[in-house]
């Protein structure tokens, strides 16, 4: 017996999203010509290290932005659950690609601090860009501030931007030091400690969407726990195994599991008790239930093969 799910399979963004990703790309592009520009005329590793992060936050963005627009679209015969999890993809590309940049940034850093007596730099120039980056980074963090903490789709993208906001106060801060200390040092060094802090973000992301792609179960949850509430939420049900929770995209818990009642036992009854506790108090929504009055029969569960036919639910 089938009974319809209660909920959709797809986890889509709301237009208003898209239109902030949209503005928050459109403003990064136009900070990054100028930054590229401005460290190129200034002679400033912490400039160009700040426009190839905005040029890796613009790619962020767009796929960011691109993922809501797929993401939105409706389940069909060869993808039964949408499109919801290429926000977790584009998580996962954004935290790698951060990765390899500050591996670029690192080995340009170390090289300029080999190298001080060649290097000279234009501090006022790098302190006018670097200023109106920071005042860019903090127009578009805060759009983008607010989201829910498991859309890893927007999470990359704001990882980036966080990370060029970090970029820009070192920027500022090492102007500041070469031109009123003359301290050559400060551009590269500050640019090496902010890729430092950067990679930290990164590594989150990366263990985050890594987890939900290899289906782990949702940080926040024990199913061992789930397994004891269960069975203890009402008196029909005597065993509950074979769970299995996972996640396909931000909010989108599901969970599949065996459920042994009473001999006699009310299998409705059970049912509506399982969806209650997992929506309630778990917030999961999509549960695929096997309910059993004898023991388990299924050699995937580790349990004896057997012929008899067991009453498959799903609510």
């Amino acid at each position: 017996m089938n009974a319809p799910h209660a909920h959709p399979h797809t986890h889509a963004a709301t237009p208003p999203r898209r239109h902030v990703l949209l503005f928050a790309l459109v403003l990064t592009c136009a900070m990054l010509v100028i930054e590229a520009l401005g460290g190129w005329w200034a002679g400033s590793l912490a400039l160009l290290a700040d426009a190839g992060h905005m040029l890796v936050d613009a790619g962020a963005l767009l796929l960011a932005w691109a993922a809501t627009v797929f993401a939105a679209r409706p389940a069909d015969a060869r993808r039964s659950f949408g499109y919801a999890r290429l926000e977790v993809l584009a998580g996962f590309v954004n935290a790698l690609v951060q990765v390899l940049l500050v591996a670029w940034i690192v080995y340009e850093a170390v090289g300029r601090l080999l190298a001080l007596s060649t290097i000279h730099i234009q501090s006022g120039v790098m302190l006018a860009v670097a200023a109106a980056g920071l005042l860019v980074n903090a127009v578009v963090l805060r759009a983008l501030h607010g989201q829910h903490e498991d859309d890893f789709n927007t999470a990359g993208a704001r990882l980036h931007v966080f990370g060029d906001l970090l970029g820009s106060v070192a920027t500022v801060a090492a102007a500041l030091l070469v031109r009123y200390l003359h301290w050559q040092w400060a551009d590269p060094a500050l640019s090496l400690l902010v890729s430092l802090l950067i990679l930290r973000g990164a590594w989150r992301l990366l263990r985050r969407s890594s987890h939900i792609l290899l289906e782990g179960v949702p940080e926040d949850l024990s199913p061992d726990e789930i397994r004891a509430a269960l069975t203890a939420s009402d008196p029909e049900i005597v065993e509950v195994h074979h769970l299995h929770v996972w996640q396909i995209a931000s909010g989108s818990r599901m969970a599949t599991l065996h459920a042994r009642l009473r001999e006699g036992g009310d299998a409705q009854r059970g049912l509506r008790a399982i969806q209650r506790v997992l929506r309630d108090r778990y917030a999961i929504r999509h549960v695929t239930v096997q309910i059993e009055s004898r023991d388990c029969l299924d050699p995937e569960a580790g349990c004896a093969e057997a012929a008899p036919a067991h009453d498959h639910r799903h609510t």
